[in-house]
């Protein structure tokens, strides 16, 4: 992990960020820039014939152009005057079981097997795909006895989000699913036998061009095979899953096996709230918190978890002084629309929605210049009039919250953390 360094030359430069912000009130979206920068966007082509939207990009600004003409949302901005931040050093690691990533080919033209390996123990399946045929269909998750004997399968937490062509809806609902409670279901498979992760998935269709997601945690006593796959509305997935072939991954090459489905982060300093101002650390920039490497089970290549999806993050900073300290949540790669939980000790698990007064955000900010750009990865950032935050809460330094964040499906990275003194917060 690398680890910025704040150097007293910064200050120089902090001041020409400070005017570039100011001075840039450009309305375009960080998504409409997002293709020119180190942002994680999805720009698969699409067929003209099979929908209404040629590009991701364009079926999100879709959907934002539909919400803005049903409400005018309430912004969650920095209403106050911009202020300089220090980056926070973290360190990580990476632990757990393993993650199962499904998401390519995206947009799936044809009935197969979308992804497919075999795993024992934890492990976390994430998919994530859109029917792009002119017919309903189904995505299920089918799970098999890799073992010459019982196998007891437990699912231990899980959200899916409803068909829908709106993607955001869909991301952040597998969000606010999954944060919000632990599940408890049991699965037995007798030798030879295969079932669905969940019956719904035999009854659920999708209509052309919708979307559907789903992240959910298990634990298998013995080796299960588990196959994500696409098939007609009134097939049977068990016997599907048996007899389709295993689709080509496309361009984008979003799936794969990881080992090590949780990243625990911790600050690598105590966070003093008399002394630090306000700080901020990045998640999912691929500079300081590293994507993830893996395996695609169906060919052997070796993959990225571009934006580190499926991921499941534990976020603790150490904290002392006399003052409180508020969190934020802040998007910096464009539109964004999730949930994370938190326990602070006392109170707890509390689901909180990114954002909580909007659909979503990160749709308002100006893109970066390249220099603000730089001078953020480099330790030390601009919080600028009008920068969209969401509130993860006001916490006491004898508190020790612990957040529990993913990076939601269909939402763009990084992001921000931002921690600041009570006195500051406005």
């Amino acid at each position: 992990m690398n680890k910025a360094k704040y150097k007293p030359w910064f200050f120089g430069l902090a001041a020409g960020v400070l005017s570039a912000c100011l001075m840039n009130t450009a309305a375009a979206s960080r998504h409409e820039a997002a293709e020119q920068g180190k942002t994680v966007v999805h720009t698969a082509p699409v067929p003209q014939d099979k929908a209404r939207t040629t590009t991701f990009k364009e079926r999100i600004q879709a959907i934002l152009m539909e919400g803005r003409r049903k409400t005018r949302p309430s912004g969650e901005v920095w209403r106050e005057t911009s202020r300089v931040m220090h980056q926070l050093p973290m360190t990580s690691r990476d632990e757990g079981g393993t993650l199962l990533f499904s998401d390519s080919p995206e947009y799936v033209t044809e009935d197969g097997v979308l992804y497919r390996d075999t795993v024992q123990g934890d492990a976390r399946v994430f998919y994530y795909h859109l029917n792009q045929t002119d017919v309903p269909k189904k995505v299920a998750v089918v799970l098999d006895n890799a073992y010459d004997g019982l196998t007891t399968v437990r699912i231990t937490k899980g959200g899916c989000g409803a068909p829908d062509e709106d993607y955001l809806k869909v991301g952040r609902t597998v969000q606010m699913q999954y944060f919000a409670r632990d599940m408890s279901e049991v699965i037995v498979l007798p030798r030879g036998m295969g079932r669905l992760l969940r019956p719904q998935m035999n009854e659920i269709l999708l209509q052309p061009g919708q979307l559907v997601a789903g992240m959910y945690d298990f634990h298998a006593d013995h080796p299960v095979t588990v196959s994500v796959l696409m098939l007609p509305a009134d097939g049977d997935p068990v016997t599907a899953s048996r007899s389709l072939p295993v689709l080509p991954k496309d361009a984008m090459r979003l799936r794969g096996t990881f080992a090590g489905m949780n990243r625990v982060v911790t600050a690598a300093k105590t966070y003093c709230t008399d002394e630090d101002g306000i700080m901020y650390f990045p998640l999912a920039d691929n500079l300081t918190d590293k994507y993830r490497e893996g395996i695609d089970a169906t060919d052997g290549s070796r993959v990225v978890n571009e934006g580190n999806y499926g991921i499941v993050y534990t976020i603790r900073v150490p904290m002392s002084g006399s003052l409180a300290a508020q969190y934020y949540l802040s998007p910096l790669g464009g539109v964004y629309a999730g949930a994370m939980q938190v326990r602070d000790g006392a109170v707890g698990p509390n689901l909180l929605p990114t954002p909580q007064s909007r659909p979503y955000f990160g749709d308002r900010t100006p893109p970066e210049p390249a220099n603000v750009e730089w001078a953020r990865e480099h330790g030390t950032a601009i919080l600028a009039r009008n920068t969209e935050l969401t509130d993860l809460g006001l916490y006491h330094t004898s508190q020790k919250p612990c957040f529990l964040f993913s990076p939601p499906g269909a939402s763009n990275l990084p992001v921000n953390f931002i921690l600041m003194p009570a006195r500051d917060s406005k």
